[in-house]
């Protein structure tokens, strides 16, 4: 398969090069020329502008029904819409658009409804560590797409397990913003109970504590793999990390559908509301700082800065 690749941050640059491992090809353009030559370097074929990506996939069609498959990696929200508005002049129905930043839910409909090529709204998991893992895929939009992409989704995920189709246009991107909701509840009982442990009764290696922890509890996760690493790396009392967690759009997102439809959410709620209440000085929160480190390499904010 011939895949466009538009927008080549870390999570861009991941899928054109698992997509490559794969043997499928790839066309790759970004507004940074030093990310494009990258691509390039790995294998992809450059492209120098979007309309240039679409010339290029074109004349990898067969002419009997292909259409160009392109891959969004973009910041969600305006840049999603600018890099749709440059496409559109050229796309067709048999054209498949695939979303896989952070867009939410409702814009994700509406670029499905508005764009003519068939719209995949992809949420996105795993982080950096998917260069070496694969991510999690959670997919909405036509089935047909869904299908006919199948190939390049066993590629960018963990394999056929890691990807599904959630549902029509919009799923995906529903089903990766409460993802992020419940992300935040579990990093804020992460940190909740080792900043118990770190202020409690005893003078504990916090390190050993998460080690012994994901080794058969049944607490265990990649997260404590990562609080494991945040305190091997950082020090029991995890050095000079800020007590500031940036983030909080996704998080925001849940707690307000969560309105809308009545469901009671404490817990995203509480995680989400420590986000935005850290001013006072808490341990809890200086862990899952950290954490959104180790799992997303995340700038984190150090005392002093």
């Amino acid at each position: 398969m011939q895949l466009g690749v538009i927008g080549l941050g870390r999570m861009g640059q991941i899928v054109v090069d698992r997509v490559l491992d794969a043997d499928h090809d790839v066309v790759a353009f970004d507004l940074d020329a030093e990310a494009t030559a990258a691509a390039a370097e790995a294998g992809a074929e450059p492209a120098d502008s979007v309309d240039d990506l679409y010339e290029r996939l074109s004349d990898g069609t067969d002419g009997e029904g292909d259409g160009a498959r392109i891959w969004l990696m973009v910041p969600a929200g305006d840049p999603v819409d600018a890099t749709l508005d440059e496409l559109e002049p050229h796309l067709t129905g048999d054209d498949v658009v695939v979303d896989g930043g952070n867009s939410h839910f409702e814009d994700a409909t509406r670029r499905a409804e508005s764009t003519d090529a068939a719209y995949l709204d992809c949420g996105t998991s795993g982080g950096p560590a998917g260069a070496e893992l694969g991510f999690s895929l959670m997919v909405g939009g036509p089935e047909w797409a869904y299908e006919e992409l199948t190939p390049v989704f066993d590629a960018v995920a963990t394999g056929p397990a890691g990807h599904d189709r959630m549902g029509p246009a919009g799923s995906g991107h529903y089903v990766k913003m409460v993802h992020n909701g419940v992300e935040y509840a579990l990093m804020q009982a992460y940190g909740e109970g080792f900043e118990l442990l770190h202020r409690g009764r005893y003078d504990l290696d916090l390190e050993a504590v998460a080690r012994t922890w994901n080794n058969g509890a049944v607490i265990r996760s990649w997260l404590l793999e990562l609080c494991e690493e945040a305190f091997r790396e950082e020090g029991t009392d995890l050095g000079d990390v800020a007590d500031r967690i940036e983030g909080g759009s996704t998080g925001t997102w849940t707690v307000q559908e969560a309105l809308e439809q009545e469901v009671p959410v404490p817990l995203i709620y509480q995680a989400l509301a420590e986000r935005f209440d850290s001013r006072e000085e808490r341990f809890g929160r200086r862990l899952a700082s950290r954490l959104r480190y180790g799992f997303g390499r995340h700038e984190v904010p150090r005392t002093g800065e």
